[in-house]
């Protein structure tokens, strides 16, 4: 578990397993830990748009929260269970897609689209750290 740790908490390093972050900036002088501040320039198919990120919680080696504020708002979480032999990583997030987009409507549609990314990210991570 500690392997999975050190790379999951390398946020710098999200862009290289998430398909759908085009790239990170650090908007804090924190790079790790409660108070960090990311922008994310963040592609799906043809939509694009900027997610503000902040730490708000992080458990070393077991998991790490952020808020989403921009146009999507709400809240995600990383969470590792298991050992050095077999680790977990559980991604969930409660997004938040404004009235002018459809809202609920968006959200509902997206959420298929959503899983898949997200499924495919935690995928790459899982390939980068086996050949880590």
């Amino acid at each position: 578990m500690s392997r999975a740790w050190e790379k999951l908490s390398d946020l710098a390093s999200h862009d290289s397993w998430m398909r759908d972050a085009e790239s990170i900036e650090f908007l804090s002088e924190r790079r790790s830990g409660i108070g960090t501040r990311m922008r994310v320039p963040t592609r799906i198919g043809i939509f694009r748009t900027t997610d503000i990120l902040e730490v708000v919680d992080w458990v070393d080696g077991q998991s790490i929260a952020v808020s989403h504020q921009g146009v999507v708002s709400g809240s995600g979480r990383f969470t590792l269970s298991g050992d050095d032999v077999e680790t977990t990583l559980t991604w969930t997030e409660d997004i938040v897609f404004p009235w002018w987009v459809g809202g609920v409507v968006t959200a509902w549609l997206a959420r298929p689209v959503l899983k898949l990314i997200w499924s495919g990210n935690l995928n790459r991570f899982a390939l980068q750290l086996s050949t880590d």
